[in-house]
């Protein structure tokens, strides 16, 4: 068994889940995904009455020129926590 706490018989956690949606939005997000490029994104994971319910979302990528500037702000940020780090730990020594 996967889990040390479950019974000899497993129930099949890799079979295919139940999507509780009409077929003409399944067919929407299918044509969207397929089409566009977009991507289906979980945006929050909740339990009502004993079932798990996903909230998604369909979501674009980033540009590349859009991605370089956010890996810039993030090198600038770092770099500010390195120098404030630096200095604290020549205070203290």
């Amino acid at each position: 068994p996967q889990y040390s706490q479950a019974r000899w018989v497993e129930a099949g956690s890799r079979r295919k889940r139940k999507l509780l949606l009409h077929r003409a939005q399944i067919d929407k997000i299918e044509r969207k995904v397929n089409e566009s490029g977009m991507s289906v994104v979980p945006i929050q994971l909740y339990f009502k009455d004993g079932r798990a319910k996903v909230e998604i979302a369909l979501a674009k990528g980033k540009k590349t020129w859009d991605k370089r500037q956010s890996i810039a702000e993030r090198e600038a940020s770092r770099e500010t926590e390195r120098a404030v780090s630096r200095r604290l730990k020549g205070r203290s020594g």
